[in-house]
C-alpha cells in the first residue's frame, strides 16, 4: 500500500518507519530539510521537502497512485485541509488525520475526514485495520486487545480458491476458527479446501494481525 504522510515529528517519523516495517511504501512530505534529509537517510524513504497542504507539493509525491493519505502535523487546520484537498482533488480513498485538540474530532468527521485519530499513538495500527485491511472485518477483541477474531471474505478472483488450509502460509499466533460457504458452517482441519467467497474466521494475536491481508487477499 503506498501512503502520503504529511508530517515528520516523532508521530510521522514513527508511522512511516512503522508502515515501511510492515511492507507498505510511504512517501513522507515534511517543510523542514533538516527533518526531510533525517528521514530519507534513516528510513530510506522518499521524503518530500515542502507545504503538504499544497496541490503542487503532493503532485510532487505521486497522491495519484497512493491508497491513503495521512496528516500528521500539529496543526489541525492544516490537516484538515489537506484531507479535504486529497479527497476533492485527488480523489484518495481513504484520509486519516491526527487530531491535536480532541474537541475538533467531530467538526473533522463531518467535514470529510475518513479517520480522525485523537490518540496518536494508535494512527499505525488504526490506518492499517480501516485501510490496508478493509477486505478484513474485526469481529471481537481478547485478551484486552492483545488478540482479535476477525472475518476475512476470500476474494472472487483469488488465487488460494481450492487450496488446502494446511497448504496456505499463515502467520505465526493466527489459527483458522471456522468459515462459512454459502449458508453452510464448516470447522476447518487441514485438508480442508477454502473457496472463493468463503466467509473466514481467524483469531490471531495483534502483532501479526496486519500479516493476514498477505496470507489471504492474493
Amino acid at each position: 500500500m503506498k501512503v502520503i504522510v504529511i508530517g515528520a515529528g516523532k508521530v510521522g517519523y514513527y508511522l512511516a518507519k512503522t508502515l515501511k516495517e510492515h511492507g507498505h511504501s510511504p512517501t513522507v512530505i515534511e517543510q523542514n530539510r533538516e527533518t526531510c534529509s533525517h528521514i530519507s537517510d534513516n528510513l530510506g524513504i522518499k521524503c518530500i521537502c515542502g507545504d503538504g497542504s499544497t496541490i503542487e507539493c503532493l503532485e510532487e509525491a505521486d497522491i495519484s497512485s497512493a491508497q491513503s493519505l495521512v496528516t500528521v502535523t500539529g496543526s489541525d487546520e492544516t490537516n484538515l485541509i489537506t484531507c479535504q484537498i486529497a479527497k476533492k482533488v485527488f480523489g484518495i480513498k481513504k484520509t486519516v488525520s491526527r487530531v491535536n485538540n480532541p474537541k475538533n474530532l467531530s467538526v473533522m468527521k463531518a467535514l470529510g475526514v475518513d479517520i480522525p485519530i485523537s490518540a496518536t499513538d494508535s494512527i499505525a495500527s488504526q490506518l492499517e485495520r480501516e485501510v490496508d485491511i478493509s477486505a478484513i472485518k474485526q469481529i471481537m477483541p481478547l485478551n484486552r486487545g492483545q488478540a482479535t477474531i476477525s472475518e476475512i471474505t476470500l476474494p472472487e478472483n483469488s488465487e488460494l480458491d481450492g487450496v488446502r488450509i494446511s497448504d496456505i502460509l499463515l502467520p505465526d499466533e493466527c489459527v483458522i476458527i471456522s468459515i462459512a460457504r454459502n449458508g453452510e458452517f464448516i470447522i476447518p482441519r487441514g485438508k480442508t479446501t477454502v473457496a472463493a467467497g468463503d466467509e473466514i474466521l481467524i483469531l490471531a494475536s495483534n502483532s501479526v494481525t496486519h500479516k493476514l491481508s498477505k496470507s489471504f487477499l492474493i
